[in-house]
């Protein structure tokens, strides 16, 4: 039996879906313009990327994600050590 969501939780859903999205955008346009701007010469003569070029951005790319994704788990580890602050916050007020 499938579970009912309600209409609240499934605009919540939506939201989160929605920025996710987003933030995932946000995240390869940056990333793109920064490791353009670092490995792509702004006068280049050939259509194709050179392997110094190709080199530069599959490193920088990896370095990017590398980051982005320790950040997300530094925050999230910051974001849960809050929850149980406020958690034991709230139990010393009882």
């Amino acid at each position: 039996m499938a579970a009912q969501i309600s209409p609240t939780d499934q605009a919540k859903l939506q939201m989160m879906q929605e920025m996710e999205i987003e933030m995932m955008s946000d995240l390869y346009n940056r990333m793109t313009n920064s490791c353009h701007k670092k490995c792509i010469p702004p006068k280049y003569g050939e259509a194709d990327l050179g392997k110094g070029e190709s080199v530069c951005i599959d490193r920088c790319v990896a370095k990017y994600l590398d980051i982005h994704e320790r950040i997300g788990k530094k925050l999230t580890a910051m974001s849960m050590q809050d929850e149980d602050l406020m958690k034991k916050m709230a139990g010393e007020q009882k």
